[in-house]
């Protein structure tokens, strides 16, 4: 039998970790300096140094990271490989130019103090990294990611996460270690070897397996299947790329990419942007507390100096490099502060430069706090530069880059929500229109067919807000909710509402009760889908049996009207409102003009079931009128 124990020993923390962010996050956001430093703060509080209620945040990291690494996942399925591409000068051109001058500058600051060149080094190479979670961190919560300064900053992390092999290359060099050179270099070849042929085991799967059986898991229907196998390609691509020597992060976001020009990209953001926000909370807790706060206690003055000076140096190097490549100011100080920040990849570096003897204990302690504290220090630098920058006008010739558009909607355009019969018209005006058109459905043939139309397609379920806001709907103009059943259309139209205020709704209603239902909501424009295809018909009925169209035209209005006029009743006095309008008896289907004479049956099975429909008919004050509704009413 299971001990209790073991439940409550692996409950108990994720308690406390589930407690503090709900206390530190809103709180931090509340008074505007977001909620990374709120789970940085939070993770102080709670750790070893702090009220003790964690002990071990060291395991702890090992579980966060995987929060860095759906986030470099997410992060690649929103960028193409021609994306990527266009970003290759930025990449190799200022990311290595930022690794190089702030791992030298740091070096250089450490040699300073006394370290000695071996320490400077491995100090300078691990501090000149910037902690990718918290950049884009910093971005998502800003809505920036696609800015041009947020892919400037993107594309340096980048580089700095494909610098991680060489540097673990040479810290072992470093260290004198004893085997021979052509060992060495043997081995150094076998690394290289590995990590290339791990590189291209992704890139085949993702290029030819993985969207048939995404094609295949979508068409089960089955919605936890494509969470799992969502999990599955991110952390198997992390876990075969630390295997072969890269990084995890690296893995992931080689798997995002591979996967951007997929149509379930959206559906797998979506699914896994859960685990994602959590998992990188939990990771920016355990970076809080890693802070030492004893030894930041007796070294308060030289610690707090060299985290100041250290986000300062590497704020003023960075953007003079981004502004000398070609960014505005603004921009360019954007991005130095993002970048300020010692990365994650210290956490790892110092402790293995210990065990090589590079660092002496006291050291490698001092440097860990430092990468924290700046971790801490950075973004508060980043929430003032960006807020003193919204304060300042922009000057002439030096562009905001939060105010150009950095999404895949464009502002203005419309998302139609079900791309069945009905949605497939609808798309054929809008194209013929020239609009900016996005189609959202979980029909696999289906999004097969709107990508043969040229329009934008996201597989993925139209009724789930996060589906939504990755298909742009914030950015939308128009939301057009074309879907097949009323409960799901009356669902988005009440979700649109609530989310997404500043965009149109227009609605397709199914009958007659779900066009009542939308006109209690604050929907922009409905039609019912049957309603003037019917008239039309009827109208050239009319004509076959010889009326002149004008005639024709006149009774086809007569009828509209009149059905308008009880839809209004309807729907501000009940369903059985507007009963007089019909000019007849209550009789089903409800005629909209008078009868003219008795109906009779034509055969026997007919006049019995019209024998039967009399006797139910004569309903009286205990029968319940409301059931007319589903059974009576035209359902048009």
């Amino acid at each position: 039998m299971t001990d209790p124990a073991s439940h409550t020993s692996f409950i108990e923390p994720i308690l406390v970790f589930c407690g503090a962010a709900a206390v530190a996050v809103p709180l931090f956001r509340r008074i505007g300096l977001g909620s990374i430093i709120g789970y940085l703060v939070a993770g102080v509080v709670i750790g070893p140094w702090g009220l003790q209620l964690v002990s071990e945040p060291e395991a702890i990291r090992g579980v966060a990271e995987f929060g860095v690494v759906l986030l470099l996942f997410i992060i690649g399925l929103e960028l193409k490989v021609s994306s990527l591409w266009s970003m290759r000068r930025d990449i190799f051109g200022l990311g290595a130019a930022q690794l190089l001058l702030c791992g030298a500058a740091l070096a250089a600051g450490a040699w300073f103090v006394g370290y000695g060149p071996k320490e400077a080094t491995v100090a300078g190479m691990a501090l000149g990294l910037s902690a990718t979670a918290i950049a884009l961190g910093i971005l998502g919560e800003r809505g920036e990611t696609r800015a041009p300064y947020g892919q400037r900053t993107f594309a340096v992390l980048l580089f700095q996460d494909l610098s991680i092999v060489p540097i673990l290359a040479i810290v072992p060099l470093m260290a004198n270690v004893t085997s021979p050179e052509t060992h060495a270099m043997s081995a150094q070849l076998m690394s290289i070897g590995m990590a290339l042929g791990g590189i291209l085991l992704i890139v085949l799967v993702g290029r030819y397996l993985l969207n048939p059986i995404f094609r295949i898991l979508a068409a089960s229907g089955a919605r936890e299947v494509m969470t799992a196998a969502a999990l599955l390609v991110a952390l198997g691509a992390a876990v075969l790329m630390e295997h072969v020597g890269l990084s995890m992060a690296m893995g992931a976001f080689l798997a995002g990419v591979l996967l951007a020009e997929s149509n379930f990209r959206h559906q797998l953001e979506a699914d896994i942007e859960p685990f994602r926000g959590l998992l990188l909370g939990l990771f920016f807790m355990s970076v809080g507390m890693s802070i030492n706060l004893g030894l930041v206690g007796e070294n308060a003055l030289p610690l707090a100096l060299a985290a100041i000076a250290m986000v300062a140096v590497k704020i003023g190097l960075v953007s003079g490099l981004a502004r000398a490549s070609g960014s505005p100011w603004r921009d360019s100080l954007r991005i130095g502060a993002l970048l300020a920040t010692a990365g994650e990849f210290a956490f790892v570096l110092f402790p293995t430069a210990q065990g090589l003897g590079l660092l002496t204990p006291d050291h490698a302690q001092m440097l860990i706090s430092l990468a924290a504290l700046s971790m801490l220090l950075a973004p508060i630098a980043a929430k003032a530069i960006d807020a003193a920058l919204l304060r300042r006008p922009v000057a002439d010739g030096d562009v905001d880059a939060s105010d150009l558009d950095n999404g895949e909607t464009a502002s203005g355009g419309v998302i139609v929500i079900g791309f069945g019969r009905f949605g497939q018209v609808v798309n054929q005006v809008l194209l013929a229109g020239n609009a900016d058109v996005t189609v959202i459905d979980h029909n696999v043939e289906r999004i097969r067919q709107a990508s043969s139309f040229g329009f934008k397609v996201f597989y993925g379920d139209g009724a789930r807000t996060d589906v939504l806001h990755a298909a742009g709907a914030g950015r939308a103009a128009v939301l057009c909710i074309c879907v097949d059943h009323a409960e799901t259309a009356t669902l988005i139209a009440e979700l649109a509402h609530a989310e997404f205020p500043h965009a149109r709704t227009i609605v397709r209603a199914i009958d007659r009760e779900h066009a009542i239902a939308l006109m209690k909501l604050p929907v922009d424009y409905q039609i019912r889908d049957t309603f003037k295809s019917a008239l039309s018909l009827g109208r050239a009925t009319l004509e076959t049996l010889g009326m002149d169209f004008e005639q024709a035209e006149t009774v086809e209005e007569d009828v509209r009207k009149r059905d308008v006029a009880r839809l209004v009743l309807q729907s501000e006095q009940g369903f059985m409102s507007g009963l007089e309008l019909l000019h007849g008896s209550s009789i089903r289907p409800e005629p909209l003009s008078r009868p003219r004479k008795r109906s009779r049956a034509l055969n026997a099975e007919t006049r019995g079931l019209l024998d039967a429909s009399d006797a139910d008919d004569d309903w009286g004050a205990g029968d319940d009128p409301s059931l007319l509704g589903s059974r009576g009413s035209l359902g048009i």
